[in-house]
């Protein structure tokens, strides 16, 4: 889960995906260039956080607990 210290979207998907017992390492894009490369990567040239990526290559930008069990479940 790609995220910045200031974005109120990262913490309320982390909170949700910890409660939903999801487990995920955390990267903050402000502290790792190559962490914001993937990210714009993903998002057209936008360093939009959250975004979450998966085992397979795809990504989520500020996804829904839903849609990330719905891509967990797709992925395994």
């Amino acid at each position: 889960m790609y995220t910045t210290s200031w974005c109120g979207y990262c913490v309320r998907l982390k909170s949700a995906m910890e409660r939903a017992g999801i487990e995920f390492a955390e990267v903050n894009i402000e502290l790792d260039e190559s962490a914001a490369e993937i990210v714009v990567k993903a998002n057209g040239g936008n360093r939009t956080v959250p975004t979450l990526v998966f085992a397979d290559g795809t990504a989520l930008t500020n996804p829904s607990l839903d849609q990330v069990k719905a891509q967990l479940a797709a992925v395994s």
